[in-house]
């Protein structure tokens, strides 16, 4: 099923999960502000993963921000975060604002076009705790988000991330889904990603 374009809050229907998906979170002419700012001004890094044995670049670039003691595990690599930016903090507190969420860290990634990509994965890292709410801003041209059962091979779930839209994934989501970003030879153009976590210090690794 692909949902291509939901009403303003929509809740996602998924056993053992929990989904809500907000397109439009913020207007178009302040979604087109903040990427073109984050897109200038982060310091973006492509680090090497190891796979079978050989280190490999992930495929697309990334930037790890938040509080001083949210330092962060992923993909074998510790990430150390970077001071927040003014433009950060301020979408930092909007996002909880309006979610009653707390959040301490955010993840950027940076999809330059459609050959850049995220793999299957679930976000459960450990220092996530026990039911992670993970809320993931997107900027930039669109880009499908799948989402499949843990130990099945097929998609079960699709849908479109647009400009300036909001998905909220907490719960049990993380320990019965993962999700990715394909590959596609339709996209040219960036996308922009910022996922904001709340990083318990204390059981990091």
């Amino acid at each position: 099923m692909l949902t291509t374009d939901p009403s303003v809050v929509s809740s996602i229907e998924l056993p053992d999960a929990v989904l809500d998906y907000r397109a439009g979170w913020v207007d178009g002419d302040t979604a087109d502000a903040w990427q073109q700012e984050l897109l200038r001004a982060t310091p973006w890094t492509q680090p090497e993963i190891r796979i079978y044995g050989r280190r490999v670049a992930v495929p697309r670039l990334v930037a790890w921000y938040g509080d001083a003691e949210a330092g962060y595990r992923y993909s074998g690599l510790r990430h150390e975060p970077l001071a927040w930016t003014p433009l950060l903090q301020d979408i930092l507190q909007r996002l909880q604002n309006e979610t009653g969420r707390r959040f301490n860290g955010v993840l950027l990634n940076l999809y330059r076009d459609g050959r850049d990509a995220m793999g299957w994965h679930s976000d459960d890292e450990v220092e996530l705790g026990r039911n992670p709410v993970v809320a993931s801003l997107s900027l930039g041209t669109e880009r499908r988000f799948d989402l499949r059962r843990k130990g099945s091979g097929r998609i079960q779930h699709s849908l479109l991330l647009g400009h300036g839209s909001l998905l909220v994934m907490s719960g049990a989501t993380q320990h019965h889904w993962q999700h990715q970003i394909a590959r596609t030879s339709k996209v040219s153009q960036p996308r922009l990603n910022l996922t904001f976590r709340l990083i318990r210090p204390g059981t990091n690794a």
